[in-house]
Protein backbone atom coordinates (compact mmCIF):
# COMPACT_ATOMS: atom_id res chain seq x y z
CA UNK A 1 0.00 0.00 0.00
CA UNK A 2 3.23 2.31 0.63
CA UNK A 3 4.74 1.95 -2.48
CA UNK A 4 1.33 2.88 -4.33
CA UNK A 5 1.04 6.02 -2.55
CA UNK A 6 4.37 6.75 -2.48
CA UNK A 7 4.54 7.32 -6.28
CA UNK A 8 1.68 10.16 -5.54
CA UNK A 9 3.89 12.22 -3.73
CA UNK A 10 5.82 14.13 -5.91
CA UNK A 11 2.30 15.69 -7.58
CA UNK A 12 0.75 16.31 -3.59
CA UNK A 13 4.30 18.78 -3.35
CA UNK A 14 3.47 20.39 -7.21
CA UNK A 15 -0.36 20.74 -5.88
CA UNK A 16 0.10 24.09 -4.29
CA UNK A 17 2.14 25.59 -7.32
CA UNK A 18 -0.27 24.18 -9.89
CA UNK A 19 -3.15 25.87 -8.03
CA UNK A 20 -1.86 29.22 -7.68
CA UNK A 21 -0.78 28.53 -11.58
CA UNK A 22 -4.50 27.83 -12.36
CA UNK A 23 -5.95 31.15 -9.77
CA UNK A 24 -3.54 33.48 -11.31
CA UNK A 25 -2.46 32.68 -14.63
CA UNK A 26 -4.44 30.22 -16.60
CA UNK A 27 -8.11 31.41 -15.76
CA UNK A 28 -7.07 35.30 -16.27
CA UNK A 29 -5.13 34.24 -19.23
CA UNK A 30 -7.64 32.42 -20.97
CA UNK A 31 -10.36 35.27 -19.73
CA UNK A 32 -8.46 37.97 -21.46
CA UNK A 33 -8.48 35.83 -24.57
CA UNK A 34 -12.50 36.06 -24.73
CA UNK A 35 -12.52 39.62 -23.05
CA UNK A 36 -10.48 40.62 -26.10
CA UNK A 37 -13.40 39.20 -28.74
CA UNK A 38 -15.89 41.98 -26.76
CA UNK A 39 -16.98 45.69 -26.96
CA UNK A 40 -16.95 47.40 -23.26
CA UNK A 41 -17.62 51.05 -24.55
CA UNK A 42 -20.84 51.50 -24.80
CA UNK A 43 -21.88 49.32 -21.58
CA UNK A 44 -19.61 48.06 -19.61
CA UNK A 45 -21.79 45.39 -17.34
CA UNK A 46 -23.33 44.14 -21.29
CA UNK A 47 -20.89 44.12 -23.85
CA UNK A 48 -21.04 43.39 -27.32
CA UNK A 49 -19.21 40.24 -29.32
CA UNK A 50 -17.29 42.19 -31.56
CA UNK A 51 -15.31 38.93 -32.76
CA UNK A 52 -11.83 40.30 -34.19
CA UNK A 53 -12.84 44.25 -34.14
CA UNK A 54 -10.50 44.26 -31.67
CA UNK A 55 -7.73 43.50 -33.18
CA UNK A 56 -8.78 45.15 -36.23
CA UNK A 57 -8.60 48.81 -34.30
CA UNK A 58 -5.31 48.27 -32.76
CA UNK A 59 -3.80 47.26 -36.08
CA UNK A 60 -5.44 50.06 -37.70
CA UNK A 61 -4.19 52.65 -34.60
CA UNK A 62 -1.06 54.72 -35.37
CA UNK A 63 -1.01 55.26 -31.41
CA UNK A 64 -0.48 51.31 -31.06
CA UNK A 65 2.09 51.39 -33.94
CA UNK A 66 4.07 54.21 -31.37
CA UNK A 67 3.98 51.95 -28.41
CA UNK A 68 5.60 48.54 -30.22
CA UNK A 69 7.70 51.13 -31.75
CA UNK A 70 8.42 52.52 -28.37
CA UNK A 71 8.43 49.41 -26.64
CA UNK A 72 10.76 47.52 -29.14
CA UNK A 73 13.56 50.35 -28.81
CA UNK A 74 13.25 50.25 -24.95
CA UNK A 75 13.99 46.51 -25.52
CA UNK A 76 16.82 47.39 -28.06
CA UNK A 77 18.31 50.15 -26.23
CA UNK A 78 18.36 48.36 -22.49
CA UNK A 79 19.14 45.00 -22.99
CA UNK A 80 22.64 45.07 -24.48
CA UNK A 81 23.54 47.20 -21.84
CA UNK A 82 21.97 44.79 -19.45
CA UNK A 83 23.81 41.59 -21.12
CA UNK A 84 27.23 43.14 -21.30
CA UNK A 85 27.49 45.46 -18.08
CA UNK A 86 26.93 43.16 -15.84
CA UNK A 87 28.94 40.48 -17.06
CA UNK A 88 32.13 42.55 -17.66
CA UNK A 89 31.38 43.73 -14.16
CA UNK A 90 30.95 40.41 -12.71
CA UNK A 91 34.20 39.22 -14.18
CA UNK A 92 36.44 41.92 -13.06
CA UNK A 93 34.59 41.42 -9.58
CA UNK A 94 35.61 37.44 -9.84
CA UNK A 95 39.10 38.52 -8.55
CA UNK A 96 40.90 37.66 -5.17
CA UNK A 97 41.13 41.95 -4.12
CA UNK A 98 40.60 43.47 -1.04
CA UNK A 99 37.31 44.59 -0.67
CA UNK A 100 35.98 42.56 -2.85
CA UNK A 101 32.46 41.77 -0.83
CA UNK A 102 32.47 45.84 -0.39
CA UNK A 103 32.20 45.83 -4.07
CA UNK A 104 29.36 43.67 -4.61
CA UNK A 105 27.33 44.73 -2.06
CA UNK A 106 27.70 48.76 -3.60
CA UNK A 107 26.68 47.62 -7.03
CA UNK A 108 23.96 45.57 -6.00
CA UNK A 109 22.60 47.70 -4.00
CA UNK A 110 20.14 49.55 -6.44
CA UNK A 111 18.78 46.15 -6.82
CA UNK A 112 16.64 45.96 -3.45
CA UNK A 113 15.65 49.64 -3.65
CA UNK A 114 12.29 50.17 -4.73
CA UNK A 115 11.63 50.59 -8.04
CA UNK A 116 8.88 53.33 -7.35
CA UNK A 117 11.72 55.33 -4.71
CA UNK A 118 14.16 54.81 -7.63
CA UNK A 119 11.91 56.48 -10.27
CA UNK A 120 11.48 59.42 -7.66
CA UNK A 121 14.53 60.21 -7.10
CA UNK A 122 15.48 59.85 -10.76
CA UNK A 123 12.28 62.25 -11.75
CA UNK A 124 13.65 64.87 -9.22
CA UNK A 125 17.57 64.16 -10.87
CA UNK A 126 15.71 65.12 -13.89
CA UNK A 127 13.86 68.11 -12.94
CA UNK A 128 13.91 71.40 -14.66
CA UNK A 129 15.79 72.48 -11.84
CA UNK A 130 17.36 69.53 -11.21
CA UNK A 131 20.78 68.18 -10.40
CA UNK A 132 21.59 67.53 -14.07
CA UNK A 133 20.55 70.53 -15.54
CA UNK A 134 22.01 72.37 -12.48
CA UNK A 135 25.41 70.65 -14.03
CA UNK A 136 24.53 71.65 -17.55
CA UNK A 137 24.33 75.39 -16.80
CA UNK A 138 27.80 74.91 -14.54
CA UNK A 139 29.58 73.73 -17.76
CA UNK A 140 27.68 76.77 -19.68
CA UNK A 141 25.40 74.31 -21.62
CA UNK A 142 21.60 75.06 -22.38
CA UNK A 143 18.97 72.92 -19.90
CA UNK A 144 17.65 70.00 -21.09
CA UNK A 145 13.91 68.57 -20.65
CA UNK A 146 14.94 65.28 -19.73
CA UNK A 147 11.51 63.95 -19.06
CA UNK A 148 9.76 66.89 -20.93
CA UNK A 149 11.20 66.28 -24.06
CA UNK A 150 10.00 63.74 -26.80
CA UNK A 151 13.32 63.03 -28.05
CA UNK A 152 15.01 62.27 -24.37
CA UNK A 153 12.24 60.78 -22.27
CA UNK A 154 12.21 57.59 -23.29
CA UNK A 155 15.87 57.23 -23.05
CA UNK A 156 15.53 59.24 -19.87
CA UNK A 157 13.73 55.90 -18.61
CA UNK A 158 15.53 53.71 -19.69
CA UNK A 159 18.81 54.56 -17.92
CA UNK A 160 16.89 53.96 -14.61
CA UNK A 161 16.05 50.19 -15.72
CA UNK A 162 19.56 50.02 -16.50
CA UNK A 163 20.85 51.21 -13.54
CA UNK A 164 18.05 49.05 -11.39
CA UNK A 165 19.17 45.91 -13.20
CA UNK A 166 22.69 45.95 -13.40
CA UNK A 167 23.36 44.56 -10.05
CA UNK A 168 20.80 41.42 -10.02
CA UNK A 169 22.15 40.12 -13.84
CA UNK A 170 25.68 40.64 -12.01
CA UNK A 171 24.69 38.24 -9.55
CA UNK A 172 23.75 35.82 -12.04
CA UNK A 173 26.77 35.85 -13.66
CA UNK A 174 28.86 35.70 -10.96
CA UNK A 175 27.40 31.95 -9.71
CA UNK A 176 28.25 31.07 -13.04
CA UNK A 177 31.14 32.30 -13.21
CA UNK A 178 32.14 29.83 -10.19
CA UNK A 179 30.99 26.78 -12.15
CA UNK A 180 34.13 27.49 -14.87
CA UNK A 181 36.96 25.39 -14.26
CA UNK A 182 39.80 26.67 -12.53
CA UNK A 183 42.27 24.38 -15.20
CA UNK A 184 41.32 25.69 -18.48
CA UNK A 185 42.60 29.12 -17.16
CA UNK A 186 45.57 28.17 -15.96
CA UNK A 187 45.78 26.09 -19.35
CA UNK A 188 45.33 29.51 -21.29
CA UNK A 189 47.96 31.26 -18.71
CA UNK A 190 50.63 28.25 -19.89
CA UNK A 191 49.84 29.35 -23.47
CA UNK A 192 50.66 32.84 -22.97
CA UNK A 193 47.03 33.53 -23.43
CA UNK A 194 46.27 37.71 -22.15
CA UNK A 195 42.89 38.21 -20.21
CA UNK A 196 40.75 39.00 -22.81
CA UNK A 197 41.78 36.14 -24.93
CA UNK A 198 41.35 33.59 -22.05
CA UNK A 199 38.06 35.17 -21.54
CA UNK A 200 37.10 34.71 -25.07
CA UNK A 201 38.12 30.92 -25.24
CA UNK A 202 37.11 29.87 -21.84
CA UNK A 203 34.63 32.43 -20.41
CA UNK A 204 32.32 33.05 -22.49
CA UNK A 205 31.82 29.36 -24.36
CA UNK A 206 30.84 28.56 -20.26
CA UNK A 207 28.57 31.16 -19.99
CA UNK A 208 26.48 31.19 -23.05
CA UNK A 209 23.02 29.30 -21.75
CA UNK A 210 23.61 31.82 -18.31
CA UNK A 211 23.91 34.90 -21.07
CA UNK A 212 20.98 33.15 -23.07
CA UNK A 213 19.24 33.26 -19.51
CA UNK A 214 20.05 36.83 -18.78
CA UNK A 215 18.66 38.05 -22.67
CA UNK A 216 15.31 36.64 -21.91
CA UNK A 217 14.93 37.95 -18.70
CA UNK A 218 16.20 41.08 -19.62
CA UNK A 219 14.14 41.05 -22.27
CA UNK A 220 10.79 39.95 -21.00
CA UNK A 221 11.18 42.97 -18.17
CA UNK A 222 11.44 45.31 -20.84
CA UNK A 223 9.13 44.76 -22.85
CA UNK A 224 7.17 44.65 -19.60
CA UNK A 225 8.04 48.24 -18.13
CA UNK A 226 5.30 49.94 -16.26
CA UNK A 227 6.46 51.68 -12.66
CA UNK A 228 9.11 53.27 -14.33
CA UNK A 229 6.75 55.00 -17.02
CA UNK A 230 4.06 55.55 -14.79
CA UNK A 231 5.78 57.40 -11.80
CA UNK A 232 8.40 59.78 -14.23
CA UNK A 233 6.24 60.31 -17.39
CA UNK A 234 2.42 59.15 -17.55
CA UNK A 235 3.37 57.74 -21.38
CA UNK A 236 4.22 61.59 -22.25
CA UNK A 237 4.89 63.86 -24.38
CA UNK A 238 2.94 63.06 -26.88
CA UNK A 239 3.21 59.43 -26.39
CA UNK A 240 6.99 59.89 -26.73
CA UNK A 241 7.57 56.96 -23.99
CA UNK A 242 4.77 55.27 -23.79
CA UNK A 243 5.37 51.50 -24.04
CA UNK A 244 2.04 48.34 -24.77
CA UNK A 245 2.49 47.41 -21.16
CA UNK A 246 1.24 51.29 -19.92
CA UNK A 247 -1.10 51.23 -22.98
CA UNK A 248 -2.63 48.69 -22.05
CA UNK A 249 -3.09 49.76 -18.48
CA UNK A 250 -4.64 53.39 -19.59
CA UNK A 251 -7.10 51.67 -22.05
CA UNK A 252 -7.94 49.20 -19.59
CA UNK A 253 -8.21 51.49 -16.14
CA UNK A 254 -8.57 54.96 -17.27
CA UNK A 255 -10.79 54.34 -20.66
CA UNK A 256 -12.50 51.22 -19.28
CA UNK A 257 -11.99 49.99 -22.88
CA UNK A 258 -11.43 46.35 -21.57
CA UNK A 259 -11.96 44.85 -25.02
CA UNK A 260 -8.87 46.53 -26.70
CA UNK A 261 -6.41 46.15 -23.38
CA UNK A 262 -6.88 42.72 -23.59
CA UNK A 263 -6.54 42.37 -27.54
CA UNK A 264 -3.01 44.09 -26.79
CA UNK A 265 -2.36 42.02 -23.84
CA UNK A 266 -2.93 39.01 -26.07
CA UNK A 267 -0.63 40.30 -28.97
CA UNK A 268 2.12 41.29 -26.19
CA UNK A 269 1.90 37.92 -25.36
CA UNK A 270 2.61 36.73 -28.49
CA UNK A 271 5.59 39.26 -29.24
CA UNK A 272 7.14 37.58 -25.70
CA UNK A 273 6.31 33.90 -26.69
CA UNK A 274 8.18 34.10 -30.26
CA UNK A 275 10.87 35.68 -28.40
CA UNK A 276 11.34 33.20 -25.84
CA UNK A 277 11.02 30.19 -28.39
CA UNK A 278 14.21 32.38 -30.40
CA UNK A 279 16.30 32.60 -27.30
CA UNK A 280 15.46 28.73 -26.49
CA UNK A 281 16.17 28.01 -30.28
CA UNK A 282 19.64 29.98 -30.22
CA UNK A 283 20.75 29.16 -26.67
CA UNK A 284 19.14 26.44 -25.27
CA UNK A 285 19.95 24.04 -28.40
CA UNK A 286 23.67 25.27 -28.66
CA UNK A 287 23.01 26.68 -31.66
CA UNK A 288 25.36 29.57 -31.11
CA UNK A 289 28.78 30.22 -32.70
CA UNK A 290 31.70 32.66 -30.94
Amino acid sequence: MYKYYKKYVPYLFLLPAAVILLLFFFIPFFETIVLSFFDYNSNIYHPQFVSLANYIELLKSPVFYKVLWNTFLYLIVAVPFLVVFPLIIAIMINQKIKGITLYKILIYLPVIVSIVVAAIAFKWLYAQQGILNYAMDILHLPAIGWLTDPRFSLYSVILVTIWKGIGYYMMIYLSALMSVPKDLYEACEVDGANPIVKHLTVTLPHLMPTIGLVTMVSSISAMKVFVEIYVMTKGGPLDASKTIVYYIYERAFENLDLGIASAASVILLVIVLVMSVLNFTLFENKQYRL
